[in-house]
């Protein structure tokens, strides 16, 4: 169960809220070599590791989305997806901007444009857990910005009804049709990130890669990062953090805080409260819940990784929030809504007893891509921005040139940049 913790110091905040941790040099360096190996030897190595970690082939090919028509998918699912889709849609067409044209000064004008990301990869989780919702929450933005390729990989699934070997979820299929992402590949874990990182014979180079994964996959794209390919952002382990008083129903709670614990043993979930009555009434929820749960070692031992902790009153609770910089955020509290301004420091904020996390997750319309690890500080979920570079733009007239030209010269003679003095004298002499 959650470990509790009653009234911490300010100064012993930064130890209590550390996240689990592994050696990641051995990870690195085993990564390493695999993405070597994919840069090198491209589709000879991902036959390799796809025979090695995933129990299959590998095919060199787009999949067929002919099981993509949704045969296999029930009407009840279909319409979820749908509903996720029209929501999701609509947050992220808002993020467009209009190009504004701005006159610094008379006869000077400057402007910004998105131009989208030519190549993308998605990496999608499959295995036990197919986060075909994610498919949803990357493919979406990337074809509302205009990005011209989109290439999908995601793992093999353990053997179906419908399959005699490993292959890729139906669902998977189903939502990458919905979108018309037609190059999906079945590979996944670190060699998949080479493989959309470096290019092999049949899977494309891209420019920018999106997705959660387990460690492999994370240190995959820290790594290739490294290298100038870019990625979303860093990002571990789902985690959750929940503030509660006593306006809270306990087993709401509970069910946000399992919702993260599933998702694998080193997720973490906090919860923070200034009432010790409520954190007693939570664990003894979460124990009931945990007993229903088809993923209950998961979850059990993701909550051993888990802090409940007793805090002074609200105030010190959001400190503690903002100092943890949680993936998720959830305010299970009175005036929920103005506590929800404080939060400097949050991939997504959750107001109120009735809005979970799940619904982020799945359908509201928010991105469920965010920052975990504490890089909420300094980080922002995906979003339509995620999938553009932004451009900028300049026109002078001759008039904007003279009014601008003497203070150009004076600030690049300063620097000893004579060169770009001589940029603007060239042009003026002809004024």
């Amino acid at each position: 169960m959650m470990q509790i913790i009653k009234y911490p110091k300010r100064n012993e905040w930064a130890e209590l809220l550390k996240r689990p941790s592994m050696d990641s040099s051995a990870l690195e360096n085993s990564v390493q070599s695999i993405l070597d190996d994919v840069k090198l030897n491209g589709n000879s190595a991902l036959q390799k590791y796809s025979q090695q970690f995933d129990k299959t082939d590998f095919n060199p090919n787009p999949l067929s989305l002919r099981e993509g028509k949704g045969e296999a998918i029930s009407k009840e699912l279909k319409s979820a997806i749908q509903l996720a889709k029209k929501n999701i849609e609509k947050f992220h067409l808002a993020q467009k901007e209009k190009i504004k044209v701005i006159e610094t000064m008379k006869g000077a004008k400057c402007w910004r444009k998105s131009v989208p990301i030519e190549k993308v990869g998605l990496y999608i989780p499959g295995g036990s857990a197919p986060l075909f919702s994610t498919i949803l929450m990357l493919g979406i933005p990337a074809k509302i910005a205009g990005c011209k390729e989109i290439i999908l990989c995601t793992p093999a699934s353990p053997p179906a009804p419908l399959h005699e070997e490993r292959g890729v979820n139906p669902v998977i299929l189903y939502v990458a049709n919905l979108l018309g992402i037609k190059k999906v590949f079945k590979v996944g874990g670190a060699q998949a990130i080479g493989a959309m990182a470096y290019g092999t014979e049949t899977i494309p180079k891209v420019n920018k890669i999106f997705g959660p994964g387990n460690q492999y996959v994370t240190c995959a794209k820290q790594l290739i990062q490294k290298g100038g390919i870019a990625i979303d952002m860093p990002a571990g382990p789902s985690e959750v953090a929940v503030l509660a008083d006593k306006s809270c129903v306990p087993a709401f709670v509970a069910s946000d805080l399992l919702s993260q614990a599933e998702h694998g043993a080193d997720s973490q979930v906090i919860l923070v409260s200034d009432s010790e009555q409520i954190i007693s009434e939570v664990q003894k929820e979460i124990l009931i819940q945990l007993e229903k749960l088809p993923r209950k070692e998961t979850a059990n031992k993701a909550l051993k990784n888990s802090k409940a902790i007793l805090v002074k009153n609200k105030n010190e609770a959001i400190d503690l929030l903002n100092e943890y910089a949680p993936e998720h955020v959830i305010l299970s509290c009175k005036e929920a809504d103005k506590l929800a301004t404080k939060v400097i420091n949050a991939g997504s904020v959750f107001i109120g007893n009735y809005s979970p996390e799940s619904a982020g997750d799945y359908a509201s319309g928010t991105n469920h891509t965010l920052p975990t690890n504490g890089y909420a500080k300094s980080y922002s979920g995906v979003s339509l921005d995620s999938f553009v570079k932004k451009i900028t733009f300049q026109k002078l007239t001759k008039e904007g040139l003279k009014k601008i030209g003497r203070a150009v010269e004076l600030m690049a003679e300063a620097e000893g940049l004579q060169a770009h003095s001589n940029a603007i004298k060239i042009r003026t002499k002809n004024l």
